[in-house]
């Protein structure tokens, strides 16, 4: 058995809404989220620390996009009325603020958005590491800042989004928040670390404060079964200083509106949770040996950065490969330090829901 847990890459970022379908289509037509690996109808009975003490019922769907990235866990309440934050949610609020998505060209993905009318929170502009960027708003609500990557698994097609590749995460100490994204997540190398108003955020509510930011990545190329299909991604930690920061999950349960988690794939769930434990973060949830998530089976895990945000870890244990002949891969039967082999991540593809 392997004595370090490894890290795959961030698997998804969860996103409560009120319409899990909608907002699947919404995904699906803007970022190229068009692989569903799982739909689910359940109940969420190990999440009671987040949920009020009590299991509730809720529908998920997993979407990757196949170009590579993590994908999104599009998650809606059924048994509840998903809440929406009572407050408009500013730069520096402590937790997932804002994810990124990558793409091959930032001009073409901004004309593609501004010609379908994706409300859009600022023009071309650069970062503050001098790359080309901009943002942008769901009709949820939810922020999006779009970055170029070389990072790909699929190069063809008429997709230029791939997935996730971070997000912009509100922290109240940076030192403390570096400690724990580096020593636990990996992201060892900081990119940048500039502090005062900055003119590419002004766009954002809230970016008109002073505030801090740095955007860390990882040193080491990630490793593991689905790798190549993840890919890198990159942290930004920003502590305002000219206000009170609200923690964004203030008064509701996670899995209302709004992102709910990072997550990551790993492989070595015991040597992961010992590792957080030795660093003080040790895990609030636990599945247990295994937990069927309808196509899909795995473990999960979740833990809190210094702020609360929720960090969740899956080392998957079985996928749908071709789910209408009921081809399954199980992942107990093959070295984990290995990538999978691309023909067969491809296959995934097979469920592409075209528009």
């Amino acid at each position: 058995m392997m004595n370090a847990p490894l890290i795959a890459g961030i698997q998804q970022i969860g996103i409560g809404v009120p319409d899990v379908k909608l907002a699947f289509h919404w995904y699906r037509e803007h970022f190229g989220m068009d692989v569903p690996i799982f739909e689910e109808a359940a109940e969420a009975n190990l999440m009671l620390p987040y949920t009020g003490g009590k299991p509730h019922r809720r529908h998920a769907i997993l979407a990757l996009n196949m170009r590579g990235g993590g994908g999104f866990e599009i998650w809606q309440y059924t048994s509840r009325q998903p809440k929406d934050a009572e407050f408009e949610l500013s730069l520096g609020d402590y937790g997932l603020f804002c994810a990124r998505i990558k793409t091959v060209c930032v001009r073409r993905t901004y004309e593609y958005m501004l010609s379908h009318g994706v409300e859009l929170l600022s023009g071309l502009i650069h970062d503050p590491g001098g790359k080309e960027t901009f943002y942008l708003r769901d009709p949820w609500n939810n922020l999006f800042q779009v970055v170029e990557s070389d990072s790909w698994f699929g190069k063809k097609g008429i997709r230029h989004t791939g997935g996730e590749a971070g997000c912009m995460i509100g922290v109240s100490d940076i030192e403390k928040s570096k400690k724990f994204y580096s020593e636990i997540l990996g992201y060892d190398t900081v990119i940048y670390d500039e502090e005062k108003v900055f003119e590419d955020i002004m766009g954002i509510p809230g970016g008109n404060h002073k505030v801090r930011r740095v955007l860390l990545k990882h040193s080491k190329p990630r490793c593991g079964a689905f790798s190549r299909l993840l890919g890198s991604s990159e942290i930004e930690l920003v502590k305002v200083y000219d206000r009170t920061p609200k923690k964004i999950y203030e008064n509701r349960y996670w899995g209302d509106c709004g992102f709910i988690h990072l997550c990551y794939d790993i492989t070595n769930q015991e040597s992961m949770k010992r590792l957080c434990a030795e660093k003080g973060h040790p895990y609030t949830v636990d599945s247990g040996a295994t937990f069927d998530m309808g196509e899909a089976a795995g473990r999960f895990s979740y833990i809190e950065d210094p702020d609360g945000t929720l960090i969740e870890f899956v080392e998957t244990k079985r996928i749908p490969l071709l789910k209408k002949i009921g081809w399954y891969l199980d992942l107990n039967k093959r070295d984990a330090t290995k990538p999978l082999p691309d023909w067969m991540l491809k296959t995934l593809s097979f469920s592409r829901v075209k528009g």
